[in-house]
């Protein structure tokens, strides 16, 4: 009897070991798109961050958080990932605070103008790389389109099976360790690709509002942020192109909530002389995006800011966080000037 028991219990253990193993084999390793493996780079640093960016790829490619330190002494991390919208922020930032508490939460706003499920791949992306717990339970079930469903996330090998035939090199080196793509959230681009027009804008709308379930999760995030004596601070890149036109109607909107609240909202559209970007050198894609250049000068513009206006001229670090961070400006350099 006894024998049988442990027989039947090494039999779950196998088969157990080979669901994770096929699992693991069979979802995508992101090797050729490094955005798919942001989220789940975050656990490796999780902890004693001052300020945590949350947002799309505008939080990703316009903040870093090496600079941050070395220029400001402010610790940081971004957890963005290409249109990642609010209600996933939302859940992020509740599985943030599982690790730690910040000082403030940054949040990026052009993902309020999104108020339903977009894209699985970008849901994929984005959530994936989440560890699980009911935050990122409730973040799949509020991003999940019409033909997805839970399970196929909690067993991935029922949505990737066709990949059995399909795997590489790089599925079996990365099974369980992906390759590292980031500088703390932050994604390096050097290419220089300037704008090619001042001139576009977005297209005419027919309604301005933004949604109210992006403006409902906005306020979960306010009060989270609230409930664990977080500031909460607003803010919009500095880029805005045709691609990812930000409406003066949604600005307003934004200013209103701010105001109501209490919140700190920055639009640095309004500031990109001041902060000093150059549309012909510091932009990698014609004026979507900042390429490493236009970053650095973004992240030592909002350092001074919280330096200013957010208390964050007097924080103070251990030695052992001080060496950590002085690793990965090292590391930062090290890829920025090959």
């Amino acid at each position: 009897m006894k024998k049988r028991i442990i027989t039947g219990i090494c039999a779950v253990l196998i088969t157990a070991l080979l669901l994770v193993i096929l699992n693991g084999l069979v979802v995508p390793k992101y090797t050729d798109n490094a955005e798919g493996l942001l989220t789940r780079e975050y656990y490796d640093e999780a902890g004693d961050h001052d300020v945590i960016f949350v947002g799309d790829c505008e939080v990703y490619e316009s903040f870093i958080p090496a600079y941050l330190w070395e220029k400001h002494g402010i610790s940081s991390y971004v957890r963005g990932n290409a249109q990642q919208l609010v209600w996933q922020s939302y859940y992020m930032l509740e599985d943030t605070f599982r690790y730690e508490t910040p000082k403030a939460v940054v949040f990026n706003v052009l993902a309020l103008k999104y108020g339903e499920p977009q894209s699985e791949a970008y849901n994929r992306m984005t959530l994936d790389g989440m560890k699980w717990s009911q935050s990122k339970i409730e973040a799949i079930k509020a991003s999940m389109t019409e033909d997805e469903a839970l399970i196929e996330y909690m067993l991935p090998m029922l949505r990737f099976h066709s990949r059995i035939t399909q795997l590489t090199r790089d599925d079996f080196k990365y099974i369980f360790n992906a390759k590292k793509v980031s500088h703390s959230g932050y994604l390096m681009q050097k290419g220089i690709v300037p704008m090619t027009s001042a001139e576009e804008q977005g297209r005419n709308l027919r309604d301005y509002t933004l949604p109210q379930t992006a403006m409902d999760y906005l306020e979960k995030m306010r009060l989270l942020c609230q409930e664990n004596g977080t500031e909460l601070i607003l803010i919009k890149s500095p880029t805005n192109s045709w691609a990812y036109w930000w409406y003066e109607e949604w600005d307003e909107q934004v200013r209103e909530y701010s105001k109501e609240n209490g919140l700190a909202y920055y639009n640095f559209i309004d500031d990109v002389e001041e902060i000093g970007i150059d549309y012909n050198t510091d932009t990698y894609d014609a004026g979507v995006h900042l390429n490493v250049y236009g970053a650095e000068k973004m992240t030592d513009y909002f350092g001074k800011m919280l330096k200013e206006n957010h208390g964050f001229d007097e924080i103070e670090h251990s030695q052992a966080v001080a060496s950590a961070w002085n690793a990965r400006v090292e590391e930062y350099y090290k890829e920025r000037n090959e």
